[in-house]
This record gives C-alpha cells, sequence and structure tokens, in this order.
C-alpha cells in the first residue's frame, strides 16, 4: 500500500522543479481528479465486502462473479464520466483558482487524469477483490509494475527525454493516465492466472448479490465523493490565503496520504478479516480483529509521524524548493505528525464497519464532520481572519479526531453485526 500514492507522489516531487504554479496546479488538478474519480472508487468497497462474505461462504465462484459484475458496471459508467467532466475542465477549473498560471498548467494535466477513469474504476475492482481473497501480493506486484512505468514515463515526458519533447505539467499527466492503463492489463492478466477456475469473465452475480454490490459501493462511492470535493474546497479556501500556501497545503496532503497508507492497508485487512468473520457467522472474531488491527495501526502510524514531528523541513524540502514555502509548512508538518495516531484509530474502525457492510452510517459521519464541521471553519478561520495555513490545519486535526471517536463508539454499539450483504 505504501506504492498507491505514488501517482501523486513522483508527479509532485518532479513538477516540484517547475516551480510554485506548477506544484500549486499539480496538488489541486490531483485532488479535482480524485473528486471527479471518487464516486466510482466506491466499486472496491462493495468487491471486497461481497467477495469477502463469498469467501467466508467457501463460495469463491461467486467471489468471481460479484467481480466480473463490478468491472462491467466500471466499463459501462466510467467512460461517459470521463467525457463529460473533460467538457467542464475548462470552465470548472478556473472558478477553484484565479491564479492564470495554476490554471494554464492545471486543466491540461486533469484532462489526461480524466481520461483515465475507467481504467481507474476496474483497478480498484481488482483491488477489492484480490484483497477479499487474501491475495494481496497479486495486488502489490502490480502496483510496482504500474509506479515503475509511471516513475520512468514521468521522466521522459515532463523533462523531454528519449528524444520526447519537454511536456512539463503535461507530461505528468500523461504518464499518470498511461500508468493506470498498464496496470489494468496487468490485472487482467493475473485475473486469467489467478481466478480463471473460479469463472473469471464467465459469468456475472445474481440480481440479489449485485443489488448487495452496489448498495455498500454507493454510499462508500458517495463518501470517497465528499471526502475528495471537500479537500478541493479545501485547496479553493487555502489558495485564497496565497499560492505558495496553496503550494506548500498540497505537499503536507501528498506527504499525509503517503504516510497513512501502511495504516490504511491494515485497515484494508481489517475490512476483509471482519468481512470473512462474519462470513462464517462468527461477530466476536469480527469484533476482536478490528481491536487488534487498531493497536497495530497506532503503533505503526507513530513511528511514521516522528519524522514530520521531529524534522518538518527535512520531509518537505524533498519537494518544496523555496525556502519561504518551506516554512509556511513547517509547523502544519509538525501537527500532522503528532495527530498520526488518531488517524491510525480512524482507519482501523472505520474500516472495520466497511467490512460489515456499515458504509451508509460511515458516510454520514465523515461528510458531516468534514462540511458541517471543518470547512466552514476552516474558510473563516483562514483567509477570512487571517490565521493562515496553520490555522486550517490545527482544525484538520480536530474534526479527524472527532471521526476517530464517533467510528469507535459505531462499532461498539455492534450494529453492524446484523447487516447482510
Amino acid at each position: 500500500m505504501v506504492s498507491q500514492n505514488l501517482l501523486n507522489i513522483v508527479d509532485t516531487a518532479m513538477v516540484g522543479f517547475l516551480g510554485d504554479a506548477a506544484l500549486a496546479a499539480v496538488g489541486l488538478g490531483g485532488f479535482v481528479v480524485f473528486m471527479c474519480q471518487a464516486l466510482i472508487l466506491g466499486i472496491s468497497t462493495g468487491v471486497q465486502s461481497s467477495a469477502a462474505r463469498r469467501k467466508g461462504e467457501n463460495r469463491p465462484d461467486r467471489a468471481a462473479a460479484t467481480l466480473n459484475t463490478a468491472l462491467l458496471l466500471v466499463l459501462v459508467v466510467a467512460p461517459l464520466f470521463s467525457i463529460l467532466l473533460i467538457q467542464l475542465a475548462d470552465t470548472a477549473f478556473p472558478l477553484l483558482n484565479e491564479d492564470p498560471d495554476v490554471i494554464a498548467l492545471g486543466v491540461p494535466y486533469i484532462e489526461w487524469r480524466l481520461g483515465a477513469i475507467v481504467f481507474v474504476g476496474m483497478n480498484f475492482a481488482f483491488r477489492g477483490y484480490w484483497n477479499a481473497l487474501d491475495m494481496s501480493r497479486v495486488y502489490m506486484n502490480t502496483l510496482i509494475i504500474m509506479h515503475a512505468c509511471n516513475i520512468a514515463l514521468n521522466y521522459v515526458f515532463i523533462f523531454g527525454k528519449l528524444g520526447m519533447p519537454a511536456y512539463g505539467v503535461t507530461g505528468a499527466g500523461m504518464a499518470s493516465a498511461l500508468s493506470m492503463a498498464i496496470g489494468t492489463a496487468t490485472y487482467i492478466f493475473l485475473g486469467f492466472r489467478h481466478a480463471g477456475k473460479d469463472g473469471f469473465l464467465r459469468g456475472l452475480a445474481t440480481r440479489s448479490e449485485t443489488a448487495s454490490l452496489v448498495r455498500v459501493s454507493l454510499p462508500a462511492g458517495l463518501q470517497q465523493l465528499f471526502f475528495a470535493a471537500g479537500l478541493v474546497a479545501m485547496f479553493f479556501i487555502i489558495g485564497r490565503i496565497g499560492t505558495p500556501e496553496l503550494a506548500a497545503a498540497n505537499v503536507l496532503i501528498t506527504v499525509l496520504l503517503f504516510a497513512i497508507l501502511p495504516g490504511l492497508a491494515l485497515g484494508i485487512a481489517c475490512a476483509t478479516l471482519v468481512g470473512q468473520a462474519l462470513g462464517r457467522k462468527d461477530a466476536e472474531d469480527a469484533y476482536q480483529w478490528t481491536l487488534d488491527v487498531a493497536k497495530i495501526t497506532v503503533l505503526l502510524l507513530t513511528i511514521l509521524g516522528l519524522p514530520m514531528l521531529l524534522v518538518p523541513d527535512l520531509v518537505s524540502s524533498i519537494f518544496i524548493h523555496e525556502p519561504t514555502t518551506r516554512e509556511l509548512a513547517r509547523w502544519p508538518m509538525r501537527l500532522m505528525g503528532l495527530t498520526m495516531p488518531i488517524e491510525a484509530i480512524g482507519f482501523a474502525y472505520m474500516h472495520g464497519l466497511l467490512g460489515a457492510g456499515d458504509a451508509r452510517r460511515v458516510m454520514l459521519v465523515s461528510v458531516g464532520t468534514q462540511w458541517l464541521m471543518f470547512l466552514p471553519l476552516a474558510y473563516l478561520v483562514g483567509p477570512f481572519l487571517g490565521f493562515g495555513l496553520l490555522g486550517v490545519w490545527i482544525l484538520q486535526g480536530g474534526s479527524r479526531a472527532l471521526n476517530s471517536i464517533l467510528f469507535i463508539e459505531m462499532w461498539r454499539g455492534r450494529k453492524w453485526q446484523n447487516i447482510s450483504i
């Protein structure tokens, strides 16, 4: 899972050499793309929850049928998303940032990334399937191939190597889109190799299985959509403070999303273990798995947060080459390192609930704390009252803490153990 966010990490690190406007364009553009992809990414949670139950019931053929149906849904819906969103890019992106340099660099970048939504959706469907069947190594190997291609293509397209023109920020979008397509081709090859005997691409889910898939996927996708839209809104708010602050925020979020990915990996494992336990009708085992995963995740993310807390400038210097911009990121970076254990607890309990199929309540909590509390207060504290980037980051830490507390209470309430998938 450490490699999952490398598309944005590599884009950010390489584009950082092109200046603050390029860094801001990739940061804002990357989260706009995430927002546009988010609804379809819920398919991963739906596939994982359903396939893990079938695994617990010892019915691998039905797990493969769920994957086949998810891939078909993505193939039908995603291209329509891409066409619509690319048409809106020229009009919508300038509404998020008024800097003409950021707009000129960001629009072609997101157009390339939006064109690859179908590959992103399919890759996440495969992710849910491999994780549900305890085959995360297949997922890992594919990510290594995909991100190695992204690094190489970024180098060629951004800086104009091997006889190619230097496309700059646009080249980063081209490289990311092509890398996602390579990942999908790899997943399909491995699907025939590892799941061919169970009916990969040979038969679809039943009507009730498809209804369960959609019932879990849709709220999970809506949660991802509102989370991503919240990130874009936060970038809009920070852009009102200034372009250097926006560039610093891009780096902060990129570092955060990279650092928490081992915790996300443990959360995904938790969702699989909870789903399989419920498939065996063992609710106590499911309950205990989430507690144990939470303990390990807190330990791991606390260790990963130490560099942010102790040497923030060293971490940010990988991406930020302007001393004044690096100074803006210093204390928010320390705050991120300090709150990593809180992120860990939230990940464990949220994914336990998702593994049980409790996606609707998870969505309501996540959307409510972000949109009803954090974002209005961030606008008030940041650009309006003048507390700047640090004020926004303090509020974000408080919002994430509230999320974690609510997820813990929901898990202890045990309503999730009566959900049928």
